[in-house]
């Protein structure tokens, strides 16, 4: 079999079946409100996802993990996949139990079906991966994971793993590069936490380092906020792409390291109008309700004809002794308080974003709108000696 070929996912049935665990058993505490962390895996034709699933259900690493292999593809769509059509629509197969622990299905209809199914059991899985042959583009599915309250928080997207071909991925970029449309792979690293570069050893064979380096400098062009892992046939530290916590508004301190790392990224490097990152920055304090407004403009007016496809920033919002986070998958937004700010720090607005068109002077000098004008009741008072 070539290397640009996939074998599907084995799945082998073993004697011990599923049970539910033990209302007794002090392992295996009662806790209702912990959420179960899905990992969306997404990844150009022949780039090895169906490797790393493989990996992933038959190594021995000690987790429970569920792997749910998606067969619905683009022409059910997404909408009708989170349907849950009960017993009557759903075509979910039935979950194997493997040897080392993990747990495997296929979907064809009813995520959601499979996915709560899940949760009934969730006190024995550490993880979920969800493994998606059909969906070129990962967004609406990690828009409905997200912030979907049809799952009621029993499991949370935790992050977008993207899995490249080392050797293959500069002419998958390229092919596309001028025109108005951009294959799957672009898409694919543009909404990536994680990018796998798969096969290095393919190209380390042709005797340059130099080469991967270009590679990753292309990646980090598309998506500077991805974290790359080099990998031969998708072996990788499970550590590296489990419990990333990218939609985590609490997990502040991962955001602001990959945003102190893109601060320096402007559009004034690229020469051409495709997928990239830039990064806008501004110290002075926004108007929560303005930044609001604002970013709604941007993602559900199209009213600068930007096509925004992942947006992550730290705010420093007036009034407030809290920093607050903005992250957007398309047109879904969130902004959250996330923590107190640290005295040593210098509060400021950061924010990255990805997408198609974007134009770096026309998001500063709009985002000075939403700068707060200082008034008497913003004016600190001294205390009275």
């Amino acid at each position: 079999m070539s290397d640009d070929e996939e074998e599907p996912p084995l799945a082998v049935r073993i004697d011990q079946t599923i049970q539910e665990p033990s209302q007794s058993n002090p392992e295996q505490p009662q806790n209702d409100n912990v959420s179960v962390g899905v990992t969306v895996i997404t990844g150009y034709l022949g780039a090895g996802k169906s490797t790393l699933v493989n990996y992933i259900l038959n190594a021995q690493h000690g987790k429970r993990i569920a792997v749910i292999l998606n067969e619905f593809g683009e022409e059910i769509g997404v909408e009708r996949a989170m349907i849950n059509e009960g017993e009557s629509g759903a075509l979910v197969e039935e979950w194997v139990e493997l040897a080392n622990g993990c747990v495997c299905c296929t979907v064809k209809h009813s995520l959601v079906q499979a996915l709560e199914q899940l949760v009934q059991m969730k006190k024995k899985l550490d993880h979920i991966l969800l493994e998606t042959t059909g969906l070129a583009n990962p967004a609406p599915l990690a828009s409905v994971l997200w912030l979907d309250d049809q799952l009621e928080s029993s499991v949370k997207l935790d992050s977008i793993v993207t899995v490249v071909d080392a050797k293959n991925l500069h002419f998958q970029l390229n092919k596309h590069r001028d025109s108005s449309s951009f294959p799957e792979a672009f898409l694919q690293i543009a909404f990536a936490d994680v990018v796998i570069l798969n096969k290095v050893d393919l190209v380390s064979l042709e005797g340059s380092e130099a080469a991967l380096e270009k590679l990753e400098n292309e990646i980090h062009s598309i998506n500077s906020l991805a974290n790359i892992i080099h990998s031969v046939r998708c072996e990788v530290d499970l550590s590296q792409i489990l419990n990333r916590q990218a939609y985590d508004a609490t997990h502040a301190a991962h955001l602001e390291a990959l945003l102190e790392e893109s601060k320096s990224i402007s559009s004034k490097d690229l020469h051409d109008s495709g997928v990239r990152t830039l990064c806008i920055n501004q110290t002075e304090a926004v108007d929560l309700h303005k930044v609001r407004l604002w970013i709604e403009e941007i993602l559900w007016d199209k009213k600068y004809s930007m096509d925004v496809y992942r947006c992550k920033g730290v705010l420093n919002v007036a009034n407030s002794d809290h920093l607050h986070t903005l992250q957007a998958v398309r047109e879904i937004y969130e902004i959250v308080p996330a923590r107190q700010w640290r005295n040593e720090e210098k509060q400021m607005n950061r924010i990255v974003f990805i997408g198609h068109n974007l134009d770096e002077k026309i998001l500063a000098d709009s985002f000075q709108g939403c700068i707060r004008e200082l008034n008497l009741s913003d004016t600190p008072v001294n205390p009275i000696q």
